[in-house]
């Protein structure tokens, strides 16, 4: 497992309904700074992305953001987004998420909607085929990710994840878990044999 520098984290542009969505962010980001780790995330500065990236800040860490063109002014406001350490302008969602791949080294996927399950979705699909094994967490904030994990679980079982042991990301629960829990990862040694199970913290 490579030495984890920086973190990629997915949630929801939104705050959603349960104050502890946003209150979570804010204490990954925190976490993310105190371990001195850098965030790479999508650039919003509203809902959690906000709040996961002020977590940052305020905590002396660096915040890259890269963001598409034409998601700048629903997703961000001009003064924030002069904030962030790094600001990177895509032309397209797919140049967005392909730089967010190669410059993490994990990644973190807090409560969010649709697009936040297709980038952590896909990162699973990329380590299923291979092409990456760099830890994946489901922060499983007020249980939000229960019925995806039910999913995953029920696909492995009736045979349609093939080579699984290589999908297994990690559910936490609290938010001040979620760094030293991949950290963890990132120096334990894989165990022969390893089951294809999906690990709670």
């Amino acid at each position: 497992m490579n030495k984890i520098r920086s973190i990629c984290v997915y949630c929801g542009s939104s705050p959603g309904l349960n104050p502890l969505y946003k209150q979570s962010g804010r204490a990954l980001g925190r976490s993310i700074a105190e371990h001195g780790l850098e965030l790479v995330y999508g650039g919003g500065t509203k809902g959690i992305m906000g709040a996961v990236a002020d977590g940052v800040m305020s905590a002396g860490g660096k915040v890259t953001g890269i963001i598409p063109k034409f998601l700048m002014s629903k997703e961000a406001t001009e003064h924030a987004l002069s904030q962030l350490n790094e600001l990177i302008v895509t032309d397209d969602m797919h140049q967005r998420k392909h730089l967010m791949f190669q410059r993490s080294d994990a990644f973190v996927t807090l409560p969010g909607g649709i697009g936040t399950v297709e980038e952590i979705v896909e990162m699973m699909t990329w380590a299923q085929l291979g092409h990456h094994n760099k830890p994946m967490v489901l922060a499983n904030i007020n249980r939000f990710w229960d019925p995806m994990i039910s999913l995953l679980d029920h696909m492995r079982t009736e045979g349609f994840v093939h080579t699984s042991h290589l999908v297994k990301p990690l559910i936490v629960e609290r938010a001040e878990d979620i760094v030293p829990a991949i950290l963890g990862t990132a120096t334990a040694k894989p165990s022969d044999g390893d089951e294809a199970v999906i690990g709670r913290m």
